[in-house]
Formats: structure tokens, C-alpha cells, sequence
């Protein structure tokens, strides 16, 4: 297991996407619509973790969501796994929570699924393997 990215919800792309491109030194090298989640990505490779930038598209998406309760901010912590259906195993017999118990598709060609932040000291976890 790695940390494959953190996810920064944002209220507006384009003004965080210069921030970040300023703070960096480097551009972003995906942007990505997620419209089932009612967001939209932007990505920043950091040697073997990313950056992920989540921008709302419509008010009822779980990063506005956030956004109203807690402002902009990190949204999640993100692990890449091997196999995702052995680490929700793992995990459901060490007693975690998960939000949904069944992989689906994610940004940056990835199967996700979230544990519930009850579970994770109240920190929203993801764990993601890449899309084979």
C-alpha cells in the first residue's frame, strides 16, 4: 500500500489550478469529469503520490457537500492497493467501515472505494487500484 494522492476539494479549478501550478513549478497534467460524483478533477504528479483537485459541478455533489460544512480544504486521503476486493476483506475483518462496499469507477483510470471517516479517526479514505 502507498499513498497514491490527496484530494483537495476546491471551490473554483481554475483559481486553484494556477495556485497549485505556482506553488509546484509544474502544470497539471489531467484534467477529468467525474459526472456520477458531480465533480471535476485536476491532477499533480509528485514523484510517486498525486495531488487531486475536486471541483463541484452541481450544489448536491458530496464536495459541495464538504465545501458548505467544513470550506475548501483536504477532502480525502487516497491509498493505491494491489487489489482492491482482497483490501476491503482485509479491512471489513479488522472492523472498518466502508461508505460502499463495492468498488466503482473513479478519476485517473482507477476502481475506488471509501471507508467511512467513523471508522478512520474522521478521515475520509480511499482506496484505489488501477483499472486493469
Amino acid at each position: 500500500m502507498k499513498i497514491e494522492h490527496l484530494g483537495i476539494a476546491v471551490k473554483s479549478l481554475e483559481t486553484s489550478d494556477h495556485l497549485f501550478a505556482r506553488l509546484l513549478g509544474k502544470e497539471n497534467y489531467k484534467k477529468e469529469s467525474v459526472e456520477r460524483e458531480g465533480v471535476t478533477t485536476s491532477f499533480y504528479e509528485l514523484g510517486d503520490s498525486k495531488i487531486e483537485l475536486l471541483e463541484a459541478t452541481n450544489p448536491d455533489s458530496p464536495i459541495a457537500k464538504f465545501i458548505d460544512k467544513k470550506g475548501e480544504g483536504i477532502h480525502h486521503i487516497a491509498f493505491g492497493v494491489d487489489n482492491i476486493f482482497d483490501e476491503i476483506e482485509r479491512l471489513k475483518k479488522e472492523g472498518f467501515q466502508f461508505i460502499s462496499e463495492e468498488p466503482k469507477d473513479g478519476a485517473d483510470n482507477k476502481l475506488v472505494v471509501f471507508l467511512h471517516p467513523k471508522s478512520t479517526n474522521g478521515v475520509l479514505v480511499e482506496l484505489c487500484q488501477e483499472k486493469l
